[in-house]
């Protein structure tokens, strides 16, 4: 199931989107009664995507973020390859949804992009066993960790340089369908304007879903609607205001935004 959030005449709501993706005119959504991290059920009523503005699919208490964790990746910028997963943060104040623009930082001259898989928990939990992780996935998303690159290499944390507003686009919608196992093995890709600039598998991953999600848990819990970033494949690479940027994940969708000039 693909689980978007939406607005629609003033009114926020999730849903259930239906349809082919390659057929966008077939594209509709229908409404959920309740919350997709609860028993829910599809009201019936059905809206043509067309009419609605999607969402950032989930309003993460925390967005945890992996960094280094794709060997080609680290090596581009000239980094090891951590030993343990590396983890950082983004507030929930750098999320944007799909089509939302992002303001270029004005304390930045050198914006990357970074196409990554992003996981959706579905439920509080800490201390996750690693034969349970697959129970606390609610599912899958497209993530780009956009990042001042400049700011990165200048300052010893990273904070600033990937935590800005508007830094964490994650969308279209959330897809449930995908078990741990086929998540540990799909296409990922980055355009700019329509140029590939991005291009690997999750199984190129040094440290696999579950042992992030391990690792992570040991040391704070976990609440519904929380998004665990795994990393970026090599190709990252700088954007300019105007840029359109796309990230495309196998058995997901693809998550588009554009760089405009902050007001």
């Amino acid at each position: 199931m693909r689980i978007a959030r939406f607005s629609i005449d003033g009114n926020v709501a999730f849903g259930a989107v239906e349809g082919d993706p390659a057929q966008p005119d077939t594209l509709a959504i229908d409404i959920i009664k309740g919350i997709p991290f609860a028993e829910f059920e599809l009201s019936g009523t059905k809206v043509p995507l067309s009419k609605v503005r999607l969402l950032p699919p989930v309003l993460p208490s925390k967005v945890v973020a992996f960094g280094r964790n794709y060997a080609e990746h680290a090596a581009e910028l000239g980094n090891e390859v951590p030993t343990a997963p590396f983890a950082f943060f983004k507030p929930s104040t750098s999320v944007i949804g799909t089509g939302d623009p992002v303001p270029y930082p004005p304390f930045s001259s050198e914006l990357h992009h970074e196409a990554e898989l992003a996981v959706v928990i579905g439920r509080m939990c800490r201390e996750v066993p690693r034969d349970r992780v697959a129970d606390v996935i609610l599912g899958y998303t497209c993530a780009n960790d956009l990042t001042a690159r400049d700011v990165q290499r200048a300052e010893n944390q990273w904070a600033r340089a990937k935590g800005f507003d508007a830094s964490c686009p994650l969308g279209p919608w959330v897809e449930t369908g995908i078990d741990l196992e086929t998540a540990a093995d799909l296409a990922i890709t980055c355009t700019v304007n329509g140029e590939l600039r991005q291009a690997g598998r999750t199984s190129q991953m040094t440290h696999p879903i579950a042992d992030l999600i391990v690792n992570i848990s040991e040391a704070m819990t976990l609440l519904p609607g929380d998004v665990i970033l795994t990393g970026t494949p090599a190709g990252v690479g700088p954007l300019n205001i105007g840029d359109e940027v796309a990230v495309s994940i196998e058995g997901i969708g693809t998550l588009t935004n554009k760089v405009i000039k902050r007001g």
